[in-house]
């Protein structure tokens, strides 16, 4: 039976050697494309994950179920020759997140059965998150430790049971390993103002582990620490539609200090989008070893698909032939406000310019819908048609620029977009690679 790689990275960090895991939690088929083409230079392990609202088994918002999920990403995969073990597939958020209006009793199991499904399509990472309020949990007084334990332990024995299932099938099954934790920062972002952010106290890290252990001994699952190698905790680091919160080393040290006393174990990081190269590599070397990024990676492809739409609008004269993606994807936001309209507030206006450029990047809900996925089409085709001077390049996507001026990148519309992306996971590979330079690094 294959060991999990996460695992290894468990124990080369108690050796004492540097090193970490960016996870990519993304769900769109340019960026996952671009991630692992980006991976094929050095042959990396890839780690990329779902959260429980783009992937379910009632299909999310992306309209996958976990199994779907699996083979979305693999199917990529085989398309331009990437190994397929050396992909770690993940399940974000995997608990009743979803389902939070529903009494325990109705999303417990619900929950239970998306984790069963997850195992058995092959995720070998699980971060098992119940530390959201349930419909019939008290709202006057913050959800006890207890109970998140023992919901989590609850989905545990869930996965446990269906590992044992997947390896009749395939003997050679890598087991799930888990993260866990009560201090879990929400998925894609801060949604008001979180000035009064505290850092996870180390006291609170600990009663965590300790309320964990407890719960998971009442059900005879203490052997299942071997496979949980992480918790999520609040380092710092946060952001919001235009607000972004830094990591400070020097405010999570005592959080990190702790965890040297547990070295089994390791933090996970959310909401590490937008943070700088030299940031994420302190996280890391702080014992963030696994560094989770979402939101930015649309981010970044919405961005350079709209300063491709600026060149289509000078380039192609005839504008019934255009693609006009942001107009498309604007008409998309608007005609089923239900992914934005919560997130964001303010005068029309204002609202305008957050479905546009909002750090939280509402917009990725509707790259994969058929009109807005036909408008990337009709633009990378619109651009391969005509020749896009350099001067007009360097203007509007500088850093793809230098690349296609060294002869590092191809002049095609399709391959400018996705290294936009790329830029980003090198900031990544920066913080988790020993000696690593990344030239993103030093022309921003």
């Amino acid at each position: 039976m294959r060991q999990n790689p996460l695992l290894d990275m468990v124990r080369k960090r108690k050796l004492g050697i540097r090193c970490g895991i960016p996870s990519f939690c993304c769900a769109n088929k340019l960026v996952i494309e671009a991630i692992l083409n980006q991976a094929q230079r050095f042959d990396d392990t890839v780690l990329i994950e779902a959260t429980s609202n783009q992937v379910n088994q009632y299909r999310g918002y992306t309209g996958m179920m976990p199994q779907e999920f699996s083979d979305f990403v693999y199917n990529i995969a085989d398309k331009i020759g990437y190994p397929r073990h050396n992909i770690i597939l993940g399940g974000d958020h995997l608990g009743p997140l979803p389902w939070v209006d529903e009494p325990e009793s109705v999303a417990m199991p619900k929950a239970a059965e998306l984790v069963r499904l997850s195992v058995l399509a092959g995720y070998q990472k699980i971060h098992l998150d119940t530390s959201m309020r349930l419909g019939d949990d008290p709202v006057d007084q913050p959800l006890a430790t207890a109970t998140i334990a023992r919901r989590g332990a609850y989905l545990y024995q869930a996965c446990e049971e269906a590992y044992q299932q997947l390896l009749k099938t395939d003997p050679e099954a890598v087991h799930p390993v888990f993260v866990i934790g009560s201090e879990v920062p929400i998925p894609g972002g801060i949604q008001t103002d979180e000035a009064g952010m505290q850092v996870t106290r180390p006291e609170d890290f600990e009663d965590t582990l300790l309320t964990y252990r407890e719960e998971f001994a009442k059900l005879g699952l203490s052997h299942a620490w071997q496979y949980i190698i992480a918790v999520v905790v609040q380092p710092g680091v946060e952001f919001g539609n235009e607000e972004l919160v830094h990591y400070d080393r020097l405010a999570s040290h005592k959080l990190c200090e702790a965890l040297r006393r547990y070295p089994d174990i390791v933090f996970e990081g959310h909401s590490t989008d937008y943070q700088a190269p030299a940031k994420l590599k302190e996280m890391v070397e702080d014992g963030i070893a696994i560094i989770k990024v979402g939101p930015a990676l649309t981010f970044a492809l919405r961005e350079a698909l709209f300063a491709l739409s600026h060149m289509e609008n000078e380039l192609i004269d005839d504008p019934t032939q255009r693609a006009n993606f942001p107009a498309v994807l604007e008409a998309a936001m608007m005609k089923n406000p239900k992914q934005w309209e919560k997130h964001y507030s303010g005068s029309q206006k204002q609202l305008y310019l957050q479905r546009q450029y909002s750090f939280s990047d509402r917009c990725r809900y509707y790259l994969a819908q058929p009109e807005v996925d036909n408008a990337i089409a009709k633009l990378f085709y619109n651009l391969d048609q005509v020749e896009i001077p350099m001067g007009m390049l360097h203007q509007y996507m500088p850093l793809q620029y230098i690349k296609v001026r060294d002869g590092r990148l191809e002049m095609n519309a399709k391959a400018l977009a996705e290294d936009s992306v790329v830029t980003l996971v090198e900031d990544y590979n920066f913080a988790v690679k020993y000696n690593y330079v990344t030239s993103s690094v030093f022309v921003r």
